[in-house]
């Protein structure tokens, strides 16, 4: 009987991956995967002799644990959480190992974590305080562990980790079948399956470590917040169930790497030498080697950064410059005097600290736009790089860093083509009266601005997909894009003005651009399209944004998000800002966004939905609105993680409702900064995209 026990575990353990990938847990909703999941579990109490095997009860666990990956937001998550540490514990009442008592505990916790509201939060509770109090039962099952035979589960276990480290090593080695989320999720289910056969085993801590790294690597393709979590979560069990593995400090490590958003993969090369631990021969090979496929495009720790690209957008009154490096470094920058001794014009210096240049890197960049010259790079000391940009005719200039991924961008003008305004005799007694609040829209009124191109820029797109929304297959890159031709097309056929979209098909631009793309256009208003998201499905509602210090949490949060960065980055972005601000352009973005806010809300109320909620105005550093060098705005058109909200996002007549609550704001701005630029509208060609 435990030659045929030992046969199974192997032989089903197996062939988990091959019963559950993910193209056959995908098909299925989380309600058809809980019944199937609940059928398995009465099954199985309706069999004494399946009991006795350990195979059968994870069987059961893992379709259990299905129901919550299919959704892990959604209403049968909890319940799935729940089924798999009740499987558990009735698996631990016959095994006596403290690993699966452990393993019930951690599923009832996350339920009191993540679905603190639901109705098995109560139950929950309950069975922690029953699992941590009651003593182990006779063990059934899991007195085999103590037999000859036992030698053969752990070589299984060691097996099955080599053949999950084989899978994902060919998925490292074919970028093609990197693409799909199925491949990924399959190497992950078979470091799962390698954890779960024994989890008191040696390998099980190696096990579970790299299906969190693996998680990671595949949230940083696809930019699912699940994904992140899950990783997290892996790591967080390692910490918790091996105090005593070596893989515990590196799992807190990356836990804090994943909050940073840092890359993981030092983590993995990382041994511990300095932790005090002690590893096992099977752990500590493993560890080094997984990442040895990707060694040499990481820089290791404690060498010189590198200087990998410079980019630049450019008009005649506009120049961004932007250095790539592959990680954070301190900085210093200033200018230099022309020099006609030397016949050297006046220069802007940038020395990056601890750096290198790429060998493949060009020396010089030509601009030769009505500024630059051109961008030159050099190894000025043997652990300094230093950027020049050789200048003709500047105005102004800014040098700011951004991160995730660390880069430095300058920010170059000259002279303005616009009017001054009118100079205001001091001692003309109407100045006195003048209302501060009206002074902008005064001064716009003065100078007769008018709207001519309007630059509208669909967030995300290409290997960035945004949030992903409450329904299935849907993602905010083509939301955003739905939305925006929509939108675009409206403003020509309304307003008469040329409208230019960032991108017209799901291409990847990087935030910097899209600012610079809009300089560079001369555009007259920038609108960037976003749709919001949150961990509670429960959210919803419109908000529009503006460049500026957050102004709550919650601004924090979605900047952090849409920035693709964290909360703590943000905080640091905040102190540049005020250098960076243009007070009339600031004012100017109030305005707009008011009138858009106002004018889209009520226009959806006006035609019959309902539950429609106006988040207000905010402000929040933006990465995508830094630098614009007109008013600038982004709309956070509805909670796509919301379930009503996403499919109304999805459907083309709210689509066309929202854009013309948009289109009406944008009117309603036009109207009060130039009275007249609406008189005569004539349709205008114009780029498409």
């Amino acid at each position: 009987m435990l030659k045929k026990d030992n046969f199974i575990v192997a032989t089903v353990l197996a062939l988990i991956g091959t019963w559950c990938i993910p193209g056959s847990v995908l098909a299925e909703s989380a309600e058809e995967l809980y019944f199937q999941a609940e059928a398995c579990s009465r099954k199985l109490n309706n069999d004494k002799k399946k009991q006795r095997y350990r195979t059968s009860w994870l069987v059961c666990i893992e379709q259990a644990q299905n129901v919550y990956r299919q959704d892990p937001q959604g209403p049968w998550a909890a319940a799935g959480l729940y089924m798999t540490g009740s499987l558990y514990r009735q698996l631990y009442r016959r095994s006596g190992n403290p690993a699966d008592n452990r393993e019930a505990i951690d599923h009832f916790e996350r339920i009191l974590k993540r679905f603190p509201q639901s109705g098995y939060s109560d139950r929950a509770r309950r069975a922690i305080r029953t699992a941590s109090k009651e003593p182990a039962a006779k063990k059934t099952v899991a007195k085999r562990s103590k037999t000859k035979p036992a030698a053969k589960n752990s070589a299984s276990v060691s097996d099955q980790y080599h053949r999950a480290e084989a899978c994902y090593r060919k998925l490292l080695n074919n970028p093609k079948q990197q693409k799909y989320r199925d491949r990924w999720l399959r190497c992950i289910k078979k470091f799962e399956a390698s954890h779960k056969t024994n989890p008191s085993d040696p390998w099980a801590s190696a096990s579970m470590f790299m299906a969190g790294f693996m998680y990671f690597e595949l949230y940083k393709r696809s930019y699912s917040q699940t994904d992140r979590q899950l990783a997290v979560e892996h790591f967080a069990r390692v910490v918790r169930k091996y105090p005593k593995s070596a893989y515990r400090a590196k799992a807190q490590r990356a836990i804090k790497a994943i909050e940073r958003d840092d890359d993981l993969l030092a983590i993995i090369q990382n041994t511990e030498e300095n932790s005090g631990e002690t590893e096992t021969a099977g752990e500590s090979s493993k560890a080094n080697s997984n990442a040895a496929a990707e060694e040499k495009s990481r820089v290791p720790a404690g060498e010189q950064l590198t200087v990998t690209g410079m980019r630049f957008w450019s008009n005649p009154n506009y120049t961004r410059l932007v250095i790539d490096l592959d990680g954070e470094t301190t900085f210093a920058f200033n200018e230099l005097r022309r020099d006609p001794s030397n016949k050297k014009p006046r220069r802007l210096y940038v020395d990056l600290d601890n750096a290198r240049l790429e060998e493949n890197l060009p020396r010089i960049i030509p601009i030769d736009d009505d500024l630059l010259l051109h961008a030159r790079a050099g190894q000025y000391t043997s652990t300094a790089v230093r950027i020049v940009a050789d200048m003709k005719s500047i105005q102004s200039y800014k040098v700011f860093s951004l991160k995730d991924p660390f880069r430095i961008v300058l920010d170059i003008r000259g002279g303005e083509e616009k009017e001054s305004p009118p100079e205001i005799a001091r001692n003309d007694p109407k100045v006195d009266k003048i209302d501060p609040r009206k002074s902008t829209k005064d001064l716009a009124r003065q100078l007769s601005l008018g709207v001519r191109r309007i630059v509208v820029d669909p967030g995300h797109g290409g290997k960035d997909f945004g949030a992903p929304g409450y329904l299935k297959g849907v993602h905010e890159k083509k939301v955003t894009l739905q939305i925006s031709r929509r939108l675009a097309a409206k403003l020509r056929k309304e307003l008469g003005c040329e409208v230019i979209l960032t991108r017209n098909s799901d291409r990847f631009l990087t935030l910097e651009e899209r600012t610079a793309f809009a300089n560079t256009k001369n555009a007259d208003l920038f609108i960037s399209v976003h749709t919001n998201a949150n961990k509670d499905p429960r959210a919803y509602g419109l908000s529009t944004y503006i460049l500026n210090l957050a102004s709550d949490d919650e601004a924090r949060m979605v900047a952090a998000m849409e920035n693709k960065t964290s909360t703590n980055n943000i905080s640091d972005l905040e102190t540049i800002l005020f250098s960076l601000m243009h007070n009339v352009k600031s004012h100017e973005s109030t305005r707009l966004a008011a009138y858009v806010q106002d004018a889209t809300t009520k226009r959806l109320k006006q035609k019959g939905y309902s539950r429609i909620k106006s988040v207000g105005v905010k402000q929040a550093p933006f990465y995508v609105l830094l630098g614009a060098e007109m008013p600038a705005i982004l709309i956070e058109t509805s909670f796509i993680s919301n379930p009503r909200e996403c499919r109304r996002l999805v459907n083309p007549k709210y689509q066309d409702r929202l854009s013309e609550g948009i289109v009406r704001g944008v009117k309603k701005y036009i109207r009060e900064t130039s009275p007249t630029a609406l008189q005569d509208i004539r349709p205008r060609s114009g780029k498409q995209g």
